[in-house]
């Protein structure tokens, strides 16, 4: 992270019964209120370098006392932005980075520390900062965007998250072997080493930190320069839902109490992310995400109540890769049992839809895997006991007779259900006869 340092005298604030004053042998002839904070300040360091303070105070109806009272009220970033620029305006050491940056801007924006108020005033030296360190650096821009969110508005119209957009953007579209910064990757059973060359995927993780909004943005940016492989996009979604939606990555049902609980899992915020998600995945290029994730954003989906349009998206992705899926991507967990065989009834129907409309074209092969996955997928379900033969026979029925060339395999689904539930029925036969 870069820093910068202005100003040499140290630091001489402090607090008194909630207000905020700062050493001197001079006394306060200012008082600069912003909400529930009081500073008692000079108006000789202030008035000379914000535009702002020399026109309230020339309009205030105290201007002809010898203590003036000035309400920031508005000021973008609150009283703490505002105490980095009264520290410039008293040479106090402040230290600037991408973690204050934004606040400090935004706040001598606000008070027009500008040129044409005082040579070599605050602003200036701000904008020198953005774009020689923060811009230039890779993981100082999205800890910008992060700390922009408080005063967004004020972020936005001052140009400041487009230019780290731009700035990061850059960045991706770089080629891994001109990549010289450090960045944060810390995928299973990766390990980095000297010369060792970087992988494809490097910018995925530390752009999953932002907000979905922001997160976007990037990722639409990106997919506009059709220079990156769909598959990448694909990585970086995977990576920022897996951080933002736990039921992607938890093989244990949704709790909503442990979601609701915490306001960055709220049903609502998660609604909102696996929709931009799902809206920003590569639909044109089949693979570009894998099938068990699609399933889990499918299985969660449901959970959350997610739009129409989002949800028949997942379906027909769903569908588009099914012959693609494991015996594992399929078990997934539902609110009433074990498993969830309502959504892979749904898969299903999805892929033949879309089997049938080609099935003049293509060859058989992936009729008959899709007929083996879904008869050993009932074999598993069937140990459920409180699955429902309804479904299970639903689901067997669905099949076209082309995917099942010999039955052994919904054979041995059949005897375990029966054996699964018989056991169940002499249970209960001992019990009430003894």
């Amino acid at each position: 992270m870069k820093f910068m340092k202005l100003g040499t005298r140290p630091d001489t604030f402090y607090t008194e019964e909630a207000t905020r004053t700062v050493v001197s042998d001079v006394p306060s002839d200012v008082t600069i209120r912003i909400n529930n904070v009081s500073y008692l300040l000079h108006k000789f360091p202030l008035l000379p370098k914000c535009g702002l303070l020399q026109r309230l105070y020339t309009e205030s109806e105290d201007s002809i006392s010898s203590h003036v009272t000035l309400d920031l009220t508005d000021i973008p970033g609150g009283d703490e932005a505002f105490e980095l620029c009264a520290k410039f305006c008293y040479g106090i050491t402040i230290n600037l980075s991408a973690h204050n940056f934004v606040s400090a801007f935004c706040a001598a924006k606000f008070l027009r520390m500008t040129e044409a108020v005082e040579n070599g005033n605050f602003i200036v030296k701000l904008e020198a900062f953005f774009s020689s360190c923060i811009l230039e650096s890779w993981k100082d821009p999205i800890l910008t965007l992060q700390n922009s969110e408080r005063v967004y508005e004020w972020s936005e119209n001052l140009g400041i998250v487009r230019r780290c957009i731009e700035s990061i953007v850059d960045k991706i579209l770089t080629p891994p072997t001109k990549v010289t910064w450090s960045y944060t990757y810390t995928r299973p059973g990766y390990e980095k080493k000297r010369n060792q060359s970087v992988p494809k995927d490097w910018w995925t993780e530390d752009i999953s930190f932002l907000n979905i909004d922001m997160f976007r943005c990037i990722v639409a940016a990106i997919k506009s320069t059709n220079t990156l492989p769909p598959q990448l996009i694909g990585e970086a979604l995977h990576v920022y839902a897996c951080r933002w939606l736990p039921e992607i990555t938890e093989h244990n049902r949704p709790k909503s109490e442990a979601s609701t609980s915490k306001t960055e899992y709220s049903p609502n915020r998660q609604r909102n992310i696996l929709e931009t998600v799902v809206g920003l995945i590569p639909s044109d290029y089949k693979g570009s995400v894998s099938i068990k994730f699609l399933l889990r954003l499918l299985s969660t989906a449901n959970f959350l109540a997610v739009s129409a349009v989002t949800k028949t998206e997942l379906l027909r992705l769903s569908g588009l890769q099914l012959e693609d899926a494991a015996l594992n991507d399929l078990l997934l967990p539902s609110q009433n049992s074990v498993y969830d065989i309502d959504l892979v009834q749904t898969v299903l129907e999805s892929f033949l839809r879309q089997w049938k409309r080609q099935a003049a074209t293509t060859s058989s092969d992936a009729i008959l895997k899709i007929g083996k996955l879904v008869d050993s997928y009932l074999q598993v379900a069937a140990k459920d006991p409180e699955m429902p033969v309804q479904k299970l026979a639903s689901l067997a029925e669905t099949l076209p007779r082309i995917a099942r060339p010999i039955h052994d395999d919904l054979y041995m689904a059949v005897n375990t259900y029966l054996k699964v539930n018989m056991d169940f029925w002499c249970f209960c036969v001992y019990l009430f006869r003894n």
